[in-house]
Formats: structure tokens, C-alpha cells, sequence
């Protein structure tokens, strides 16, 4: 399987659409479900998980070619950290043409088969004894995650979601390995409580 996502990433920078198209099959929906944790405030409030993830694959069709292969899970790492950067880009961008509206408006409800996409990559935010229909746990795990406080959701975020190492996590956030364990459980305590009420 490694091999074959070097064959295809391979292809991608070469310009291959159906290896481009390949990669974000299989890329898309973790993605979709890190921009809509990642998506608060007037970014939510203003732009579309679909048109934020379509913006993201854009710049990656144009940079994929200065993208090194280091594997699977680098792929999905960098990724993200361009998905962050176009949240960082709409989050500057709307503030200059509004005052702060930050956790003004909810993120739009997801329908049934987009709520089942995103609790499979939410899976490892929860325990299998917690059970609901797909479209009220979706808004149950992302109400207690915005619940968290930033640096908490962030770090959980990366950790589960990205599947950064503590070191990575640590690095990324300017913080010791320690404080991001710390950040991580609590997070994770934190997400479990207010899941079980």
C-alpha cells in the first residue's frame, strides 16, 4: 500500500489528474472534518467547509510539485498545515472588512451521510458506548470541542486528527513535549466528560 501512495503521489506531481484525484479521495473526508473543527468564528460564519476544502486542493494541485514524499501520513500532515494556513488567510481577510465576530454564528448542520463521514473521522475523540443518530453526535462531539479552550482543541486536534506526535505538536505550538501531553489529556478528559452528559 506504501507503494502504491508513492506511485501516486509520484503521478500527481508529474500533473496525473486521476492521481491528484486519487489523493484527495482518500483525503477528503478527514480534511472536510479538520476544517470544520478547525473553522470557528467569522471563517465559519462566512465560508463553506466544501468551498474552504476546494480552496485547499487548488493550492495544493499548484504546490504538489515542491512536495517531497515521506509517506502516507506526511501527505495528510502537510495537508492539513495548508488547510490551517487558508483558515489563518479567511480568518485575516474577514477581519479586515468586519469587526470580530469570532463564535458568532454556528457552522452549517451537516446532513446524514456528510454527519456519518465526519463521526468516522472524529472516531478517535470518542468511546464506542457513546451512541447517537450521525447528525446529533456530529453537533454533540463539535459543540464540546468548541467548548475547549483553544489551546486544549488545538493540540487535540493535531494529536488525533493529524496524528502528530507530541515533539510535532510541541514544535508547532512553541510548548514542551510535557505541556502538550498535559494539554492533550486534559482536552481529552475534558471532551469525555461533556460527551457523557
Amino acid at each position: 500500500m506504501e507503494q502504491n501512495f508513492r506511485t501516486t503521489v509520484a503521478a500527481a506531481v508529474q500533473g496525473d489528474a486521476a492521481a491528484f484525484n486519487s489523493l484527495f479521495a482518500r483525503n477528503l473526508p478527514p480534511l472536510r472534518a479538520f476544517l470544520r473543527l478547525k473553522a470557528t468564528g467569522i471563517v465559519a460564519q462566512k465560508e463553506s467547509v466544501d468551498d474552504l476544502a476546494q480552496s485547499v486542493c487548488r493550492e495544493v494541485l499548484v504546490d504538489i510539485q515542491d512536495y517531497e514524499y515521506r509517506g502516507d501520513e506526511d501527505f495528510r500532515k502537510w495537508l492539513f498545515l495548508q488547510a490551517t494556513r487558508k483558515i489563518i488567510d479567511r480568518y485575516r481577510y474577514h477581519r479586515r472588512s468586519r469587526r470580530d465576530a469570532a463564535r458568532e454564528a454556528r457552522r452549517p448542520a451537516a446532513d446524514d451521510r456528510e454527519a456519518q463521514t465526519l463521526l468516522d473521522c472524529y472516531a478517535t475523540l470518542t468511546t464506542p458506548s457513546q451512541h447517537a443518530s450521525a447528525r446529533e453526535k456530529l453537533e454533540q462531539i463539535e459543540t464540546a470541542l468548541e467548548a475547549l479552550p483553544d489551546t486544549q482543541r488545538e493540540a487535540v486536534a493535531l494529536s488525533r486528527l493529524m496524528n502528530l506526535s507530541y515533539a510535532e505538536i510541541a514544535d508547532h505550538l512553541d510548548l514542551t513535549e510535557s505541556a502538550v501531553r498535559g494539554l492533550v489529556a486534559r482536552g481529552l478528559a475534558r471532551l469525555s466528560a461533556l460527551l457523557e452528559t
